[in-house]
């Protein structure tokens, strides 16, 4: 369930979509977004929007400005698929090595 929070102004159909589509991408990586929550705030001239989604293994947090609300949504959407993108991909970089040691001597020279 997405909620989108806007004290300033009322959310229209057209922002709504906007952002939808922008978190459908995110849907690609085959991960639940967990509450996923966007918050959209007017600094003067520019709008400032941010979102929180938590994850099974983590959580994301991402904000944007720009004067243009849907440039703002669009910087914001990229941020997220980064960050979602290193948060997926996060256990195939890590590789762990098992080093076998094997014994200084061979028994076959202690044997004699």
């Amino acid at each position: 369930m997405l909620k989108i929070t806007s004290k300033e102004f009322n959310v229209t159909d057209a922002i709504r979509n906007r952002i939808e589509s922008r978190l459908e991408k995110l849907n690609r990586h085959d991960v639940d977004l967990i509450n996923p929550h966007i918050i959209i705030i007017t600094d003067g001239p520019m709008f400032k929007i941010e979102s929180s989604i938590k994850l099974t293994n983590g959580q994301l947090f991402a904000q944007a400005k720009h004067q243009n609300l849907y440039t703002a949504i669009n910087a914001l959407g990229q941020k997220l698929e980064k960050q979602l993108n290193r948060v997926t991909h996060k256990s195939t970089k890590r590789t762990v090595i098992n080093f076998v040691e094997e014994p200084a001597y061979s028994e076959e020279e202690y044997a004699a």
